[in-house]
């Protein structure tokens, strides 16, 4: 019986899988449910009784997809003892998330252009969460003087996660930016390790000579 149970989720994960790889690729109207069985080896039928509708099953993706970070991110926090350490984990784990499998940055892009109304809800349930402790990490930061005051935390957030999610969903057509005969893998290292400074420098005031921390004058006169 747990054998059975067992390859019954094994196979509702490959529809998953391969859901998500041609919706990213061809966009979920370009996609049947004819061409998700067939790639997974199973015949449609057999699709429709673990995913009842086309809908059901592109629910199913993004949920797995954005529910990710309900489940990281306490940890990530946990684990790390300063707010350094939070930051630092937190964005480079995003960045890696997206950049080890482009797919998913693909279909978040995809689906964010296609269908904003839908996606509201489900960015409201999964993302907003852990969007909140950034901001109010940021603003702790902003109180002690280590990030800049100009910065706008919630848009902030938003800003830099469109920036990763994008460039990543587009890195193959920027490898034509490359330098002739670079290896995929060093301008990916590059192109991220990019990313971060970017994030990191936009975020932070930079340290006085002396390595110092910065002043914490308040930025609003009184």
């Amino acid at each position: 019986m747990s054998t059975s149970r067992s390859a019954r989720a094994d196979i509702a994960q490959q529809i998953l899988d391969h859901a998500r790889r041609l919706f990213a690729a061809h966009g979920f109207d370009g996609v049947s449910l004819a061409d998700i069985s067939k790639r997974v080896g199973i015949r449609k039928p057999s699709l429709l009784y673990h995913y009842g509708t086309k809908d059901t099953l592109r629910q199913a993706v993004l949920e797995q997809l954005l529910a990710h970070w309900n489940d990281v991110l306490p940890k990530l926090l946990m684990a790390a003892t300063t707010g350094s350490e939070q930051f630092d984990a937190v964005l480079s784990k995003t960045v890696a998330f997206f950049a080890e499998d482009h797919d998913r940055a693909r279909l978040i892009l995809r689906e964010l252009l296609d269908r904003p109304t839908q996606m509201q809800p489900l960015i409201e349930l999964h993302v907003r969460p852990w969007v909140t402790i950034v901001s109010n990490y940021i603003r702790r930061g902003q109180e002690q003087g280590r990030v800049r005051f100009e910065a706008d935390p919630q848009s902030y957030v938003a800003h830099m996660t469109v920036l990763v999610i994008g460039s990543l969903a587009t890195f193959e057509t920027l490898v034509a930016l490359a330098p002739e005969h670079e290896p995929r893998e060093l301008l990916l290292e590059r192109h991220t390790a990019e990313l971060l400074r970017i994030a990191k420098t936009s975020l932070f005031r930079p340290r006085p000579a002396g390595g110092a921390s910065p002043a914490t004058d308040s930025p609003h006169p009184s």
